[in-house]
């Protein structure tokens, strides 16, 4: 009997062994609870739902024991720092596991040398260095072989890191999107512009607070509330940060109706928001077709580097204008925007392990996208009070909030607290013109940040 309890003992040490029971840490199960309230906030509050469950399905997934989920391919390991190389800690031939030192490089600039890790189990079928010689940034060190492939979700973040689904959401976002309003009205175009207020101000307070300046002005694009952008712009400059940067940019978006309502309620008069603006003059096709490729040649000139945001969200309208391909609208209408949005959600979430969330930083770029959405809230506003002062037929400053770019959740959020004021006062038509001014002013933005912090 003794034996029988002994060898029992044994066969469930083993099985605990091969479960994921005894990788499960505090900080994992700390996390699981921001995923329930990204849960919660999706599903019971039907904030931005499309986005936060499959973000917070990613979470749960990301704190789960499964690193399967994101196991990386074998391949060539390539060194981060430039400088001379300093020793092997592997053979030929010698088996490996992931994060197990191979190699070390004193860097060109001084310091302590830095350890060359394994990024996946396998075998050791090549050494390309040798001790004493120089090394570049980026060099292959070493090929490490394994039989295994990468895990699915390492596949799916890719279409994060290549650029993939952002341009493919904004495809879907342009055939979903009637620009005829902004057209109609192109001073609405100041407003979208004033609200890229909070954008550069955080970009300014983040670098004070000891932030780079890319990570800075990935940290300011949050105050867009435009998702795809701020994944851009961050996979870009600061991929460190980024799940942080997404889960707060589609919170935030998520948010808009709580947030923006008590400031622009602030910011203005009931008699302004008792203005009721002018019906919009009709727009023809050809206008809005001539709209879509004269904006993507201008903003292409402008800010090359976010040709593939503007090239697919004009695309998506064009589609959507030129009315002879029905099927194609369609599809970036539903298929299109749908899958994407899916693995996008996914593959943010899958970044949400708790070594990286739970820091100080976390906080501090939290707290700084909630300021700079504030204030990006605000400058559309003012700037509205401001045209007023100039112009014949007024505006009514509600839509100046719309200037932000989450679209069109920000329009209808206009809509709602003009109706608060007025019930019978429509302005989501009129608060379209900066919501789309808005995301193309966000884009340019990010195209002028590529060009001159990016390099």
């Amino acid at each position: 009997m003794p034996k029988f309890f002994s060898d029992l003992a044994n066969d469930f040490a083993a099985f605990f062994g091969e479960t994921g029971l005894h990788n499960l840490t505090p900080q994992m199960c700390i996390m699981w609870g921001v995923c329930f309230v990204l849960f919660y906030l999706g599903i019971y509050k039907k904030f931005e739902p499309l986005l936060l469950v499959p973000i917070a399905f990613g979470g749960l997934l990301a704190n789960l024991p499964a690193p399967v989920l994101m196991r990386e391919p074998a391949g060539p390991v390539v060194t981060q720092t430039a400088g001379t190389f300093v020793a092997w800690h592997v053979a030929l031939g010698d088996e490996v596991k992931k994060g197990q030192v191979l190699a070390e490089v004193q860097p060109a600039s001084g310091g302590d040398p830095v350890e060359i890790r394994a990024n996946t189990n396998g075998f050791i079928t090549r050494l390309h260095a040798e001790p004493g010689k120089p090394v570049v940034f980026g060099e292959e060190l070493v090929n490490v072989y394994s039989s295994s492939a990468g895990g699915l979700f390492y596949y799916f973040y890719k279409g994060i890191q290549w650029e993939i689904f952002p341009p493919l959401i904004f495809l879907g976002v342009g055939a979903l999107t009637d620009f005829g309003p902004l057209i109609a009205r192109p001073i609405t175009m100041m407003l979208g512009a004033a609200a890229q207020l909070g954008i550069v101000a955080t970009f300014m307070g983040a670098t004070l607070l000891g932030f780079t300046n890319k990570q800075a002005a990935s940290i300011g694009i949050i105050g867009g509330a435009d998702g795809p952008t701020t994944i851009f712009i961050s996979s870009k400059l600061a991929p460190e940060i980024l799940p942080i940067i997404a889960v707060a940019a589609y919170s935030y978006m998520a948010l808009v109706p709580l947030i923006q309502p008590p400031i622009m309620t602030a910011l203005t008069t009931k008699k302004e928001r008792l203005i009721r603006m002018k019906s919009l003059r009709p727009v023809s096709r050809l206008e809005k077709m001539m709209f879509a490729i004269f904006i993507t040649i201008g903003c292409i000139l402008l800010a090359p580097e976010v040709a593939p945001l503007i090239s697919m969200l004009m695309l998506g309208n064009l589609l959507r204008e030129c009315g002879v391909v029905e099927r194609l609208v369609k599809a970036c209408q539903n298929e299109v925007i749908n899958v994407c949005t899916i693995f996008l959600g996914i593959s943010v979430g899958i970044s949400m392990t708790s070594d990286l969330f739970l820091k100080w930083d976390t906080l501090m770029i939290i707290a700084l996208g909630l300021v700079s959405f504030a204030l990006s809230t605000a400058g559309g506003v003012l700037m509205a009070k401001v045209l007023n002062l100039f112009v014949r037929d007024k505006i009514n400053p509600l839509i100046g909030s719309a200037g932000v770019s989450a679209m069109p959740m920000a329009a209808r959020v206009s809509q709602a607290v003009g109706q608060k004021a007025d019930p019978h006062n429509f302005l989501l038509m009129h608060a379209m013109g900066p919501n789309v001014s808005g995301t193309i002013g966000t884009a340019v933005l990010v195209g002028y940040y590529l060009a001159t912090i990016g390099k």
